[in-house]
């Protein structure tokens, strides 16, 4: 029987999951030793937020500051968990190779790899925040405006082109990020969060060979949102115009909270519609750029992904339980 009284998400991490539930956030990890271990942190809202994320538009803004946020606390403790395996195979190796020139030359070669890994991670942690901030709302504005700034001056056209070069960079650049070992893994874990909410929904029994049978591609996920911001952005922008380049890139910062707000809105209404025949289309976009951001699983990520959820749950339960018995009481 399908579950339908709760909609929850979550967020790949490094070698892990985390699942966001009513009252707690869970981050399952595996560790190099296959130990599955958790990181719990109860959800907690300031009261004055609350009544902003029942008001259209501002929700979305709302949201994504939040589960941003909270999301890099759990990629946080993902890192480090990964770091600590690395620095902890770095140690035994060097360990080992001290009455071997050979062996010692092959140790180097892993501890390099190692020490690139994890470089990487807090790399692409930083291009990520340049990539959202400045890349895919400045540079595509600049780009369009040296090419065709002097060739003609029908402003919805020029938003079109700049919206083209967006979608055109964000398919480079996550082409480009998921040819690395570490993020094509990340993309998997991506694929696993997916399989588990669509099991979930569907009400099956969460086990790795049910999961399994469930797409990778999920209608709400952050994916399909990326989408519609640039294409909603085509849209907004479309209704403010400029005279100067200085004058285009300050409408883009001033109007990015209302394009992500009807973004937002956009993806909570394809994902209503997503089980009329006629109507689901609208969210294809978003589950074909899902083709990039996520990838098959593996039995094992998927085992990963299965356990944060259901310690979610678990605690969820634990949490709505105590809150009836003191009321009982």
């Amino acid at each position: 029987m399908p579950q339908s009284n709760s909609i929850y998400g979550g967020q790949a991490v490094i070698e892990g999951v985390m699942f966001a539930g009513k009252h707690v956030n869970v981050t399952a990890v595996r560790r190099k030793n296959d130990e599955i271990i958790f990181y719990e942190v109860p959800r907690t809202t300031k009261r004055w937020i609350q009544p902003l994320k029942k008001i259209p538009l501002v929700r979305g803004v709302v949201g994504i500051l939040e589960s941003s946020a909270k999301g890099s606390q759990h990629l946080n403790f993902s890192v480090e968990a990964y770091a600590e395996d690395e620095t902890a195979d770095e140690k035994s190796e060097k360990d080992v190779t001290t009455s071997s020139t050979t062996s010692d030359a092959k140790e180097e070669k892993k501890s390099g790899l190692s020490l690139t890994a994890i470089f990487g991670v807090a790399i692409a942690g930083i291009i990520s925040f340049v990539v959202g901030k400045a890349i895919f709302t400045l540079v595509p504005a600049l780009v369009e405006q040296m090419l065709f700034g002097q060739s003609f001056k029908n402003i919805i056209l020029h938003n079109l082109i700049e919206g083209l070069i967006k979608i055109i960079f964000l398919l480079v650049y996550l082409y480009a990020i998921s040819l690395t070992p570490i993020v094509k893994r990340l993309f998997q874990y991506h694929g696993a969060e997916h399989k588990v909410i669509s099991a979930y929904e569907a009400g099956v029994e969460l086990t790795v060979k049910n999961v399994q049978r469930f797409t990778r591609l999920h209608y709400r996920c952050g994916s399909s949102f990326i989408v519609f911001s640039v294409l909603v952005g085509v849209i907004v922008y479309s209704f403010f115009t400029w005279d100067t380049l200085w004058e285009r890139i300050y409408l883009r910062l001033l109007l990015l909270p209302v394009v992500l707000g009807v973004s937002y809105e956009v993806l909570r209404f394809t994902n209503a519609l997503r089980e009329v025949p006629v109507l689901r289309f609208l969210g294809y976009p978003g589950l074909w750029l899902q083709k990039l951001t996520t990838k098959e699983p593996n039995d094992e990520q998927v085992a990963v992904s299965i356990a944060s959820f259901n310690r979610m749950r678990e605690i969820d339960r634990q949490v709505e339980q105590g809150e009836t018995t003191a009321a009982v009481s």
